[in-house]
């Protein structure tokens, strides 16, 4: 007969180890919530309080604690302490909780949405944009900026957001550097951004940023640093920039000139208003969400720059096809034209050939 291990022989209240987790539960339990509130939950990031949550029930209770959630939110994103943003919130299902659930994780939006779902809801009156850039891990750049959505001009135009007026310049503790090369390489190291776009009607919310910088370079004609970043949403076959433009004319001091968000199709044209918001909208209820882990490294990473490449790739080869396209339409466009010429000129010299001989036979009958 097979002997049972000690550390699984049965007791009369379970195994060993269904002991040992009651006793942890116990002990647990055992605490006070307000010690377990402000000594030990206060000391969590956001993902760990998500963690903890759901070892047990009584975890679960203690870590859905409004405060707690606000004071992560309001450290991992300073731009949702604004009242624009803090109103918002307040309306969410699990508030604070909601918006880190949704925010806090890498959105993937790469499988394609269910065709018998119900139709799209119709687009919001207003969406809210709460961004957020650092420099070495400490914010230096938070803004909220409130996009209308019903108005004409924006459905129908090129959808883009910009967090700053045209002659707007926020000051960095970012250094001008005159060795362009090792700047941009700093910079590509230290910069940090988050789009937090928020859906006050849908109550749902996405970060639409990589983080991290997918390429940083110098414009060709200003020659201000650009700083873009991406993310990929393969199901809707478009990109989502944003490009932040910084400039270093003034002394050695780093001003933040430009935040804009776009979005790109895979032809690399722009894409209209009204459709933007109807992807970001079903980019937010159907969106996979993914913890990136950005700083280090890792696969995180990886994917994110992979996705780019790839839709990068994707949008030479597309405009390679366009254009080869457009040349065979030209081709064939002249070669219809010369075509027509030639079937003209046929005809005006059969004509003037039938008009010779009718007036030579004429003045033979004559």
């Amino acid at each position: 007969m097979a002997t049972v291990p000690v550390s699984l022989a049965p007791t009369e209240y379970g195994t060993d180890q269904d002991v040992a987790a009651l006793s942890r539960l116990s002990f647990i339990t055992a605490v006070h919530p307000d010690i377990i509130l402000t000594h030990i939950l206060t000391r969590l990031d956001g993902a760990t309080l998500a963690t903890t949550a759901s070892t047990s029930s009584h975890l679960r209770l203690l870590c859905a604690d409004e405060d707690l959630w606000q004071k992560i939110c309001a450290a991992t994103w300073p731009s949702l302490t604004d009242p624009t943003t803090s109103h918002v919130i307040s309306t969410f299902p699990a508030g604070h909780r909601s918006i880190f659930y949704d925010a806090f994780p890498s959105l993937h939006h790469n499988s394609p949405s269910d065709p018998y779902r119900l139709p799209p809801p119709p687009p919001p009156p207003e969406l809210i944009s709460a961004v957020d850039i650092y420099y070495n891990g400490e914010p230096m750049f938070s803004r909220v900026h409130r996009t209308e959505t019903e108005k004409n001009w924006f459905l129908t135009s090129p959808f883009c957001v910009e967090m700053l007026e045209p002659d707007g310049m926020v000051p960095t503790p970012v250094r001008f550097s005159l060795i362009f090369e090792e700047w941009a390489r700093h910079m590509e190291e230290s910069l940090r951004l988050s789009w937090v776009v928020i859906d006050p009607t849908l109550k749902r919310a996405a970060n639409v940023s990589s983080r991290r910088p997918v390429w940083v370079r110098r414009h060709w004609l200003t020659r201000d640093l650009e700083a873009a970043f991406a993310i990929v949403m393969e199901a809707e076959e478009v990109r989502c920039w944003v490009k932040v433009t910084w400039c270093g004319k003034f002394g050695r001091k780093v001003y933040v000139r430009k935040v804009k968000m776009e979005m790109e199709d895979a032809e690399g044209g722009h894409v209209r208003g009204e459709e933007a918001v109807g992807i970001l909208q079903r980019a937010m209820e159907s969106g996979v969400r993914k913890r990136v882990v950005v700083d280090g490294g890792g696969c995180g990473v990886e994917a994110v720059m992979k996705s780019y490449e790839k839709f990068s790739c994707m949008v030479k080869e597309r405009r390679k096809r366009k254009h080869r396209r457009q040349e065979m339409m030209d081709v064939a466009s002249t070669l219809l034209a010369f075509a027509v010429f030639l079937l003209f000129c046929f005809l005006i010299y059969s004509t003037n050939n039938l008009l010779t001989y009718d007036e030579h036979v004429s003045g033979c009958i004559a």
